[in-house]
């Protein structure tokens, strides 16, 4: 849901940026480090969102990349770890046929106690 919100969100602010370009639609002159040229209004608008996103979308992959290495890295030590834990303690049991028998046993228990 909160995906779907986001994008709702997103559709708005285009839209709103879009009524605004549109409505801009007068040339103006714009200044590079190299020269000057006359643009219209609309596509220097467009043209500045556009890089907006884009300069969002790196840093966002930028954090994304980092975060995806330090799960690997933290399941890596993690694995250690449990290699370290056995090899000190001992392979730990496994109980799951335990629980299922005392599982079975209670629902045994609860089916025979509903029908008094």
């Amino acid at each position: 849901m909160k995906k779907q919100w986001g994008l709702i969100i997103a559709l708005i602010f285009a839209l709103v940026i879009a009524v605004f370009a549109v409505i801009n639609v007068d040339p103006v002159e714009v200044n590079y480090l190299f020269g000057t040229s006359e643009w219209p209004l609309v596509l220097v608008i467009l043209g500045s969102v556009l890089m907006g996103g884009l300069l969002v979308l790196g840093v966002g992959l930028v954090r994304y990349y980092k975060l995806l290495h330090e799960i690997r890295s933290l399941k890596k030590e993690n694995g250690k770890l449990q290699e370290e834990l056995e090899s000190t303690q001992g392979p730990t049991e496994n109980h799951e046929p335990e629980l299922d028998s005392l599982n079975e046993e209670e629902e045994n228990f609860e089916s025979n106690g509903n029908r008094q």
